[in-house]
């Protein structure tokens, strides 16, 4: 018996997997454990392993950056008999003439996944020419611009000579279908021909960069955005961060700002209760603890692994975490269990020189804090007679208006504030 091995969804936000490596081969036995594949989600490279006994009958899909969607068949299994030899139907796949009832030919030196791919082409050959028992006139682009669409040709209204399905007739039947969004989308492909004449590098996207361009657009589209901006002075920050490194030197710590911006952020998430929530599109969920999501840059774009329950944690246990989870998330090593989740994120570009910027929300959370350098600025004292130099930080607090408003959001970035202004407050609460 044959059986389909599909695309598992390897973690609940994957949608789609690249196959990375195969590590079987067409025609090799297998036993349950052994592993198969190598496959990229949209988070991490994961192992596929085999489930029963067999013999690989088919790789439907190659090695590379082709992005298959979940539950679609990726291999074709053969069941092993009693005996643990070749189940009957393979053999008779490699065995026997073709007759009028057998679905696959055999021919000596082809395989049988030659044969099964021969079937399925002339299956499809024959349903383009069930309709009206003629096949529909149409130009060769049309034809595959269709196929690609799932959009039945029989069903397209002509325009070229003698009623011709032409490549125009084709898209205007998808944007019709399918609306809007569609038609923006086909005004950006007709945009992008205007560059086939200029000399460029095709860059293909792979599973990482897919997913974060569907959900960042998701997020900027459907998440109704407000910004709130703090100027925080980290000269105190500094100065306890200094004393620690070198009093902890010899045990191998050092402190980064970050870690401080993680527990600062924990802690306030804490005393302002109400803010550490995020948006269930009926309700809204209230977490007692604080979990803190931070960006981490990789190859091909970014992740964001969890430091859960941060604000039990000590700095040197935030730090010891995070050094560990950007590593792996470099090597793309994390598992599920270690990027999902939180409900606040972190996203820090002040190593890169940027003074301050805007993030986009990370759903289903309800806020992410952008924090930009640290650099010496001219201050005025709180009496305002004195003019003074002091190491100022600035960040922006985007949030989700349908769970955080204004003045929430104001005091939830208040309390950051001050947390990071009195470091010696958060270690006392360690």
């Amino acid at each position: 018996m044959a059986t389909e091995i599909l695309m598992p969804a390897l973690s609940p936000t994957m949608e789609e997997g690249v196959i990375v490596k195969w590590f079987v081969k067409e025609g090799d036995r297998v036993s349950a454990g052994d592993l198969l594949a190598e496959i990229e989600t949209d988070k991490a490279t994961m192992e596929l392993e085999a489930i029963d006994d067999g013999i690989i009958g088919e790789l439907i899909h190659k090695e590379g950056l082709e992005s298959i969607k979940i539950n679609t068949p990726i291999a074709i299994i053969y069941e092993l008999d009693e005996e643990g030899i070749e189940n009957k139907e393979i053999k008779n796949l490699k065995s026997e003439t073709d007759t009028k009832d057998n679905l696959i030919t055999p021919i000596k030196d082809k395989p049988v996944s030659q044969h099964i791919k021969d079937k399925q082409k002339k299956h499809l050959n024959d349903k383009e020419t069930e309709a009206k028992g003629d096949r529909i006139a149409s130009s060769p682009i049309a034809k595959r611009i269709a196929a690609e669409n799932n959009i039945d040709l029989s069903t397209v209204k002509g325009s070229g000579p003698r009623g011709r399905v032409i490549k125009t007739d084709v898209e205007s039947t998808i944007a019709s279908l399918r609306g809007p969004l569609d038609q923006e989308n086909l005004a950006s492909n007709h945009s992008i021909k205007t560059y086939t004449d200029r000399d460029f590098e095709k860059i293909p996207v792979d599973g990482l960069r897919k997913i974060i361009a569907s959900r960042l657009t998701e997020a900027k589209s459907t998440v109704p955005h407000f910004y709130l901006r703090q100027s925080i002075n980290v000269d105190n920050l500094l100065r306890v961060r200094s004393i620690i490194n070198s009093d902890q030197e010899s045990h191998g710590l050092k402190l980064s700002i970050n870690d401080f911006i993680i527990k600062a952020s924990a802690l306030a998430l804490i005393q302002i209760p109400d803010a550490n929530v995020i948006w269930a599109n009926d309700h809204l969920k209230k977490f007692k603890t604080s979990d803190i999501s931070v960006a981490v840059t990789v190859k091909g774009g970014l992740m964001t692994p969890v430091i859960f329950d941060a604000d039990t944690k000590s700095l040197s246990k935030i730090s010891s975490e995070m050094k560990s989870l950007s590593t792996r998330a470099k090597e793309r090593k994390l598992t599920p269990n270690e990027y999902q989740g939180g409900s606040f994120s972190i996203s820090n570009l002040g190593m890169y020189d940027i003074d301050d910027f805007d993030a986009i929300i990370n759903p289903p959370q309800s806020a992410i804090l952008a924090v930009g350098q640290a650099t010496k600025k001219p201050i005025v004292n709180h009496s305002g007679t004195e003019l003074s130099i002091a190491t100022i930080m600035k960040v922006t607090l985007s949030v989700d208006h349908r769970a955080i408003d204004g003045a929430l959001g104001s005091e939830l970035l208040k309390q950051i504030r001050h947390n990071l202004e009195n470091p010696e407050l958060m270690l006392a609460l360690n």
